[in-house]
């Protein structure tokens, strides 16, 4: 029985690469930072004495719509390659929003773990603070340069 679930799981992980191909490992990271902003939140709840099953319920349910975004882009990145494939111009670009939405998230998930952290009062360096909210702002500034390029 072992096997044959180590056999569906590695089919099912080799169809999702094939399928996701450049945005599989965006899509691991953002699913590993989700798991650990959500152990990390019980954990500063639970230290702060403020946990609650419905705000826990609430934060997956939360990352559920993240992972309905991440669809939405890959969706809406679909409809525009095969509407400019329609009128014969051939783009490169694939995952275009769907990456930039993954990485998007990416960060902000990270934000979250730090502010996680700073509840549990682990002293935190103001440079990885700074930088990570950086990388936030320069990734929503390309996202609007190639949105008005376009």
């Amino acid at each position: 029985m072992k096997q044959f679930t180590q056999t569906i799981f590695a089919g099912a992980v080799g169809a999702l690469a094939a399928y996701f191909n450049v945005l599989l490992v965006p899509l691991v990271v953002l699913a590993a930072v989700m798991l650990i902003d959500y152990v990390t939140g019980m954990a500063g709840a639970a230290c702060t004495g403020q946990i609650n099953s419905r705000v826990g319920v609430l934060g997956i349910v939360k990352k559920a719509g993240y992972l309905a975004l991440v669809a939405v882009g890959m969706v809406v990145d679909y409809l525009i390659s095969s509407a400019l494939i329609k009128i014969g111009i051939c783009v490169q670009i694939t995952y275009c929003f769907g990456m930039i939405i993954t990485i998007w998230l990416i960060i902000n998930e990270l934000i979250s773990i730090l502010e996680n952290l700073g509840e549990l009062n682990i002293p935190l360096p103001n440079f990885l603070v700074k930088t990570v909210k950086s990388l936030k702002g320069k990734v929503e500034d390309k996202a609007e340069d190639k949105h008005i390029d376009n």
